[in-house]
């Protein structure tokens, strides 16, 4: 089979050009994805071949089932000056524990995964206990049918119907899912990418982020990411912060080239106030986007206010019916796009199809969650403004051994089996609150 060279061009910078695995055309099951690879012909070259010819189930013919579920609930604080300034309060955000999860196998496999903060371990359990027996090689990973979510029934003989089916996941889905693309990577000697259709990148552009901060504590941060290679950052803020005097000592500190994303989380308010601000900000060369300025609910806004101003407008979503309508709506410029893995990846094909770049966000996560945002971004083609990869350097530890490597504002893309990370035990003992 032929590899295709791709060659990509991200917002004033030339992307590297990188080979795609074309050979699996979307998110498909790893029985099929068996029958796609045939052994002496695997894109990637006779190292990946071997890599696969030498994986248990190839070695073996054996099916693997998953045997047993490990949970840990985890509290990982945040890095003092990493996220707000004292007078702006702590960031309370790390005060919510998370959940890491650790799925063994009859073939000696371990897949590992990591929830959003707040999910409930009575979710964890319920998804834990519905996954024993399952075979990681025989499902469909474009949907895995876990217990736990809500009207999980209601489809029932329906199981294709889509019109609701983003409101029935269990909340620990995305956990899980990424545990299980690890499981399955592993299995068959692949990068979790691989399953997800093929990376079309092998680096990823990321930007530096802080909460709200003063002006000199944002000039700082600003430096110190720039000093750590990273090209720009997002800043949260709210519509009564000292905008002018913030946005100069950035500007004084590092300079122009040094790109802004101004996220508010809808504490703009309404239009009126933030076309006031932008026309007050319209000076600094440095104001990259606007995301979410004001309320969600009201598409009508964005209309009207990515009408009046000169920087594009980005909005954060993730159910699939919400970019629809906002797509529809014609309401933004570019969007921050979340979901599980799979679910990434078919809203940034949303987006494209729309003619839209996106990048991925983040709730400031540890390292695994991270791992699996950045196997779904590889796999995105439009996905090529910088994304949220944040954890690293705001939380005391990210729980995994080798953490997330960056290079000069770009996250390098695993190319080992799996999410291409190891749990930390030890690390995770520390920070285990049950």
């Amino acid at each position: 089979m032929k590899l295709l060279s791709l060659g990509c061009l991200e917002p004033s910078v030339q992307l590297d050009r990188v080979r795609s695995r074309a050979y699996i055309a979307g998110v498909r099951s790893v029985a099929s994805a068996y029958a796609i690879w045939p052994s002496a012909e695997k894109p990637g070259g006779r190292r990946e071949a071997a890599i696969v010819a030498a994986s248990p189930l190839r070695r073996q013919g054996r099916t693997m089932k998953i045997t047993q579920v490990d949970v840990w609930e985890v509290i990982v604080p945040t890095r003092p000056g990493t996220v707000t300034s004292p007078e702006y309060g702590p960031a309370d955000f790390d005060r919510v524990s998370k959940h890491i999860i650790r799925l063994h196998t009859d073939e000696g496999i371990f897949g590992i995964g990591e929830t959003y903060r707040g999910v409930l371990r009575e979710a964890v359990d319920r998804a834990a206990a519905s996954v024993i027996d399952l075979d990681p090689t025989k499902t469909a990973l474009q949907y895995l049918r876990l217990s736990g979510a809500e009207g999980s029934m209601r489809h029932q003989g329906r199981d294709w119907e889509v019109a609701h089916s983003w409101l029935e996941e269990s909340p620990a889905y995305d956990a899980f899912e990424m545990a299980i693309f690890d499981l399955a990577g592993k299995a068959l000697g692949v990068p979790a990418h691989y399953l997800l259709g093929g990376a079309y990148r092998n680096r990823v552009p990321v930007d530096y982020w802080i909460g709200i901060q003063n002006p000199e504590d944002a000039a700082r941060n600003a430096r110190l990411g720039k000093e750590r290679g990273f090209r720009g950052m997002k800043m949260k803020c709210t519509i009564d912060d000292p905008w002018e005097e913030r946005i100069q000592a950035i500007l004084d500190a590092v300079g122009p080239d040094f790109k802004l994303t101004i996220d508010p989380n809808e504490r703009f308010y309404r239009p009126s106030e933030f076309l006031s601000l932008a026309r007050r900000l319209e000076r600094f060369p440095n104001i990259a986007v606007y995301e979410d300025p004001v309320p969600k609910w009201n598409l009508d806004w964005y209309r009207q206010i990515r009408g009046a101003v000169n920087v594009p407008i980005a909005l954060h979503l993730q159910p699939p019916h919400q970019i629809f309508q906002a797509i529809k709506a014609e309401a933004c410029d570019c969007m921050n796009l979340g979901g599980g893995m799979t679910q990434f990846v078919k809203n940034a094909y949303m987006v494209e199809a729309a003619g839209m770049l996106c990048w991925h966000g983040s709730g400031v996560d540890l390292g695994i969650l991270e791992h699996s945002y950045l196997h779904a971004v590889a796999a995105a083609r439009n996905c090529v403004l910088p994304s949220d990869f944040v954890g690293s350097w705001t939380r005391e530890d990210d729980l995994i051994v080798e953490p997330m490597r960056f290079e000069k504002g770009y996250a390098i893309v695993p190319d080992k089996p799996g999410l291409g990370c190891e749990l930390d035990l030890d690390a995770v003992e520390r920070y285990r609150t049950r």
